[in-house]
């Protein structure tokens, strides 16, 4: 990432040095992704979707520990890996809105919330900005090469209420507050960075 572009991190050092986490990370872009990998201060295992586990990729991906994910319906074999890597102390991604977009955190699917609550890892907010400004020159998909982007850890934070509870409303009530947390780390993120 830093031969390519010129990542400025703001905050790596709020992400717990160890135990489980999750990153809830914004996602505009496609190196979104591949950036907080090659930023962040600890190996980071990404649930993706499947449709990205093609050709030379498949081996690469699954290679470095990232979680095959079919988003069409409840992928228990992706779901039971996550929960692994967490019970093993590591490092979750999230992508908490489900696809690429405008990476405001406007609506969050249940995921992260259900990995938060179940695992009771704490959750480090990621906003990464300036991956999605305008596209590059030489190659159409991807920021232009040498540009700045931006990636600013937040302060972590417990998505449950404490009482452990896996209930349909406790779910909810913990995804309402990670969007409450994550829009105000995006908003604290484009003041800091002025973008």
């Amino acid at each position: 990432m830093y031969g390519l572009w010129k990542p400025r991190v703001l905050g790596a050092w709020k992400v717990p040095a160890t135990g489980p986490v999750i990153f809830a990370v914004n996602h505009s872009h496609n190196v979104d992704g591949p950036m907080v990998m090659g930023v962040a201060p600890r190996p980071t295992h990404f649930l993706i979707k499947k449709e990205a586990f093609i050709g030379p990729l498949n081996p690469f991906l699954t290679g470095i520990g990232q979680v095959k994910v079919d988003r069409a319906s409840a992928d228990r074999t992706a779901i039971t890996r996550a929960l692994g890597v967490l019970e093993a102390g590591g490092v979750l991604g999230i992508f908490p809105e489900g696809t690429r977009g405008t990476g405001d955190f406007a609506s969050l699917r249940a995921g992260l919330a259900y990995f938060a609550v179940r695992s009771g890892a704490p959750v480090v907010p990621i906003a990464v900005l300036g991956s999605s400004d305008r596209p590059g020159r030489l190659i159409k998909g991807l920021p232009p090469l040498r540009s700045r982007v931006d990636v600013v850890f937040g302060d972590p934070f417990e998505a449950g209420d404490g009482s452990g509870r896996r209930t349909r409303k406790a779910m909810d009530e913990a995804t309402e507050r990670i969007q409450k947390q994550l829009t105000a780390h995006l908003e604290n993120a484009r003041r800091l960075t002025g973008r």
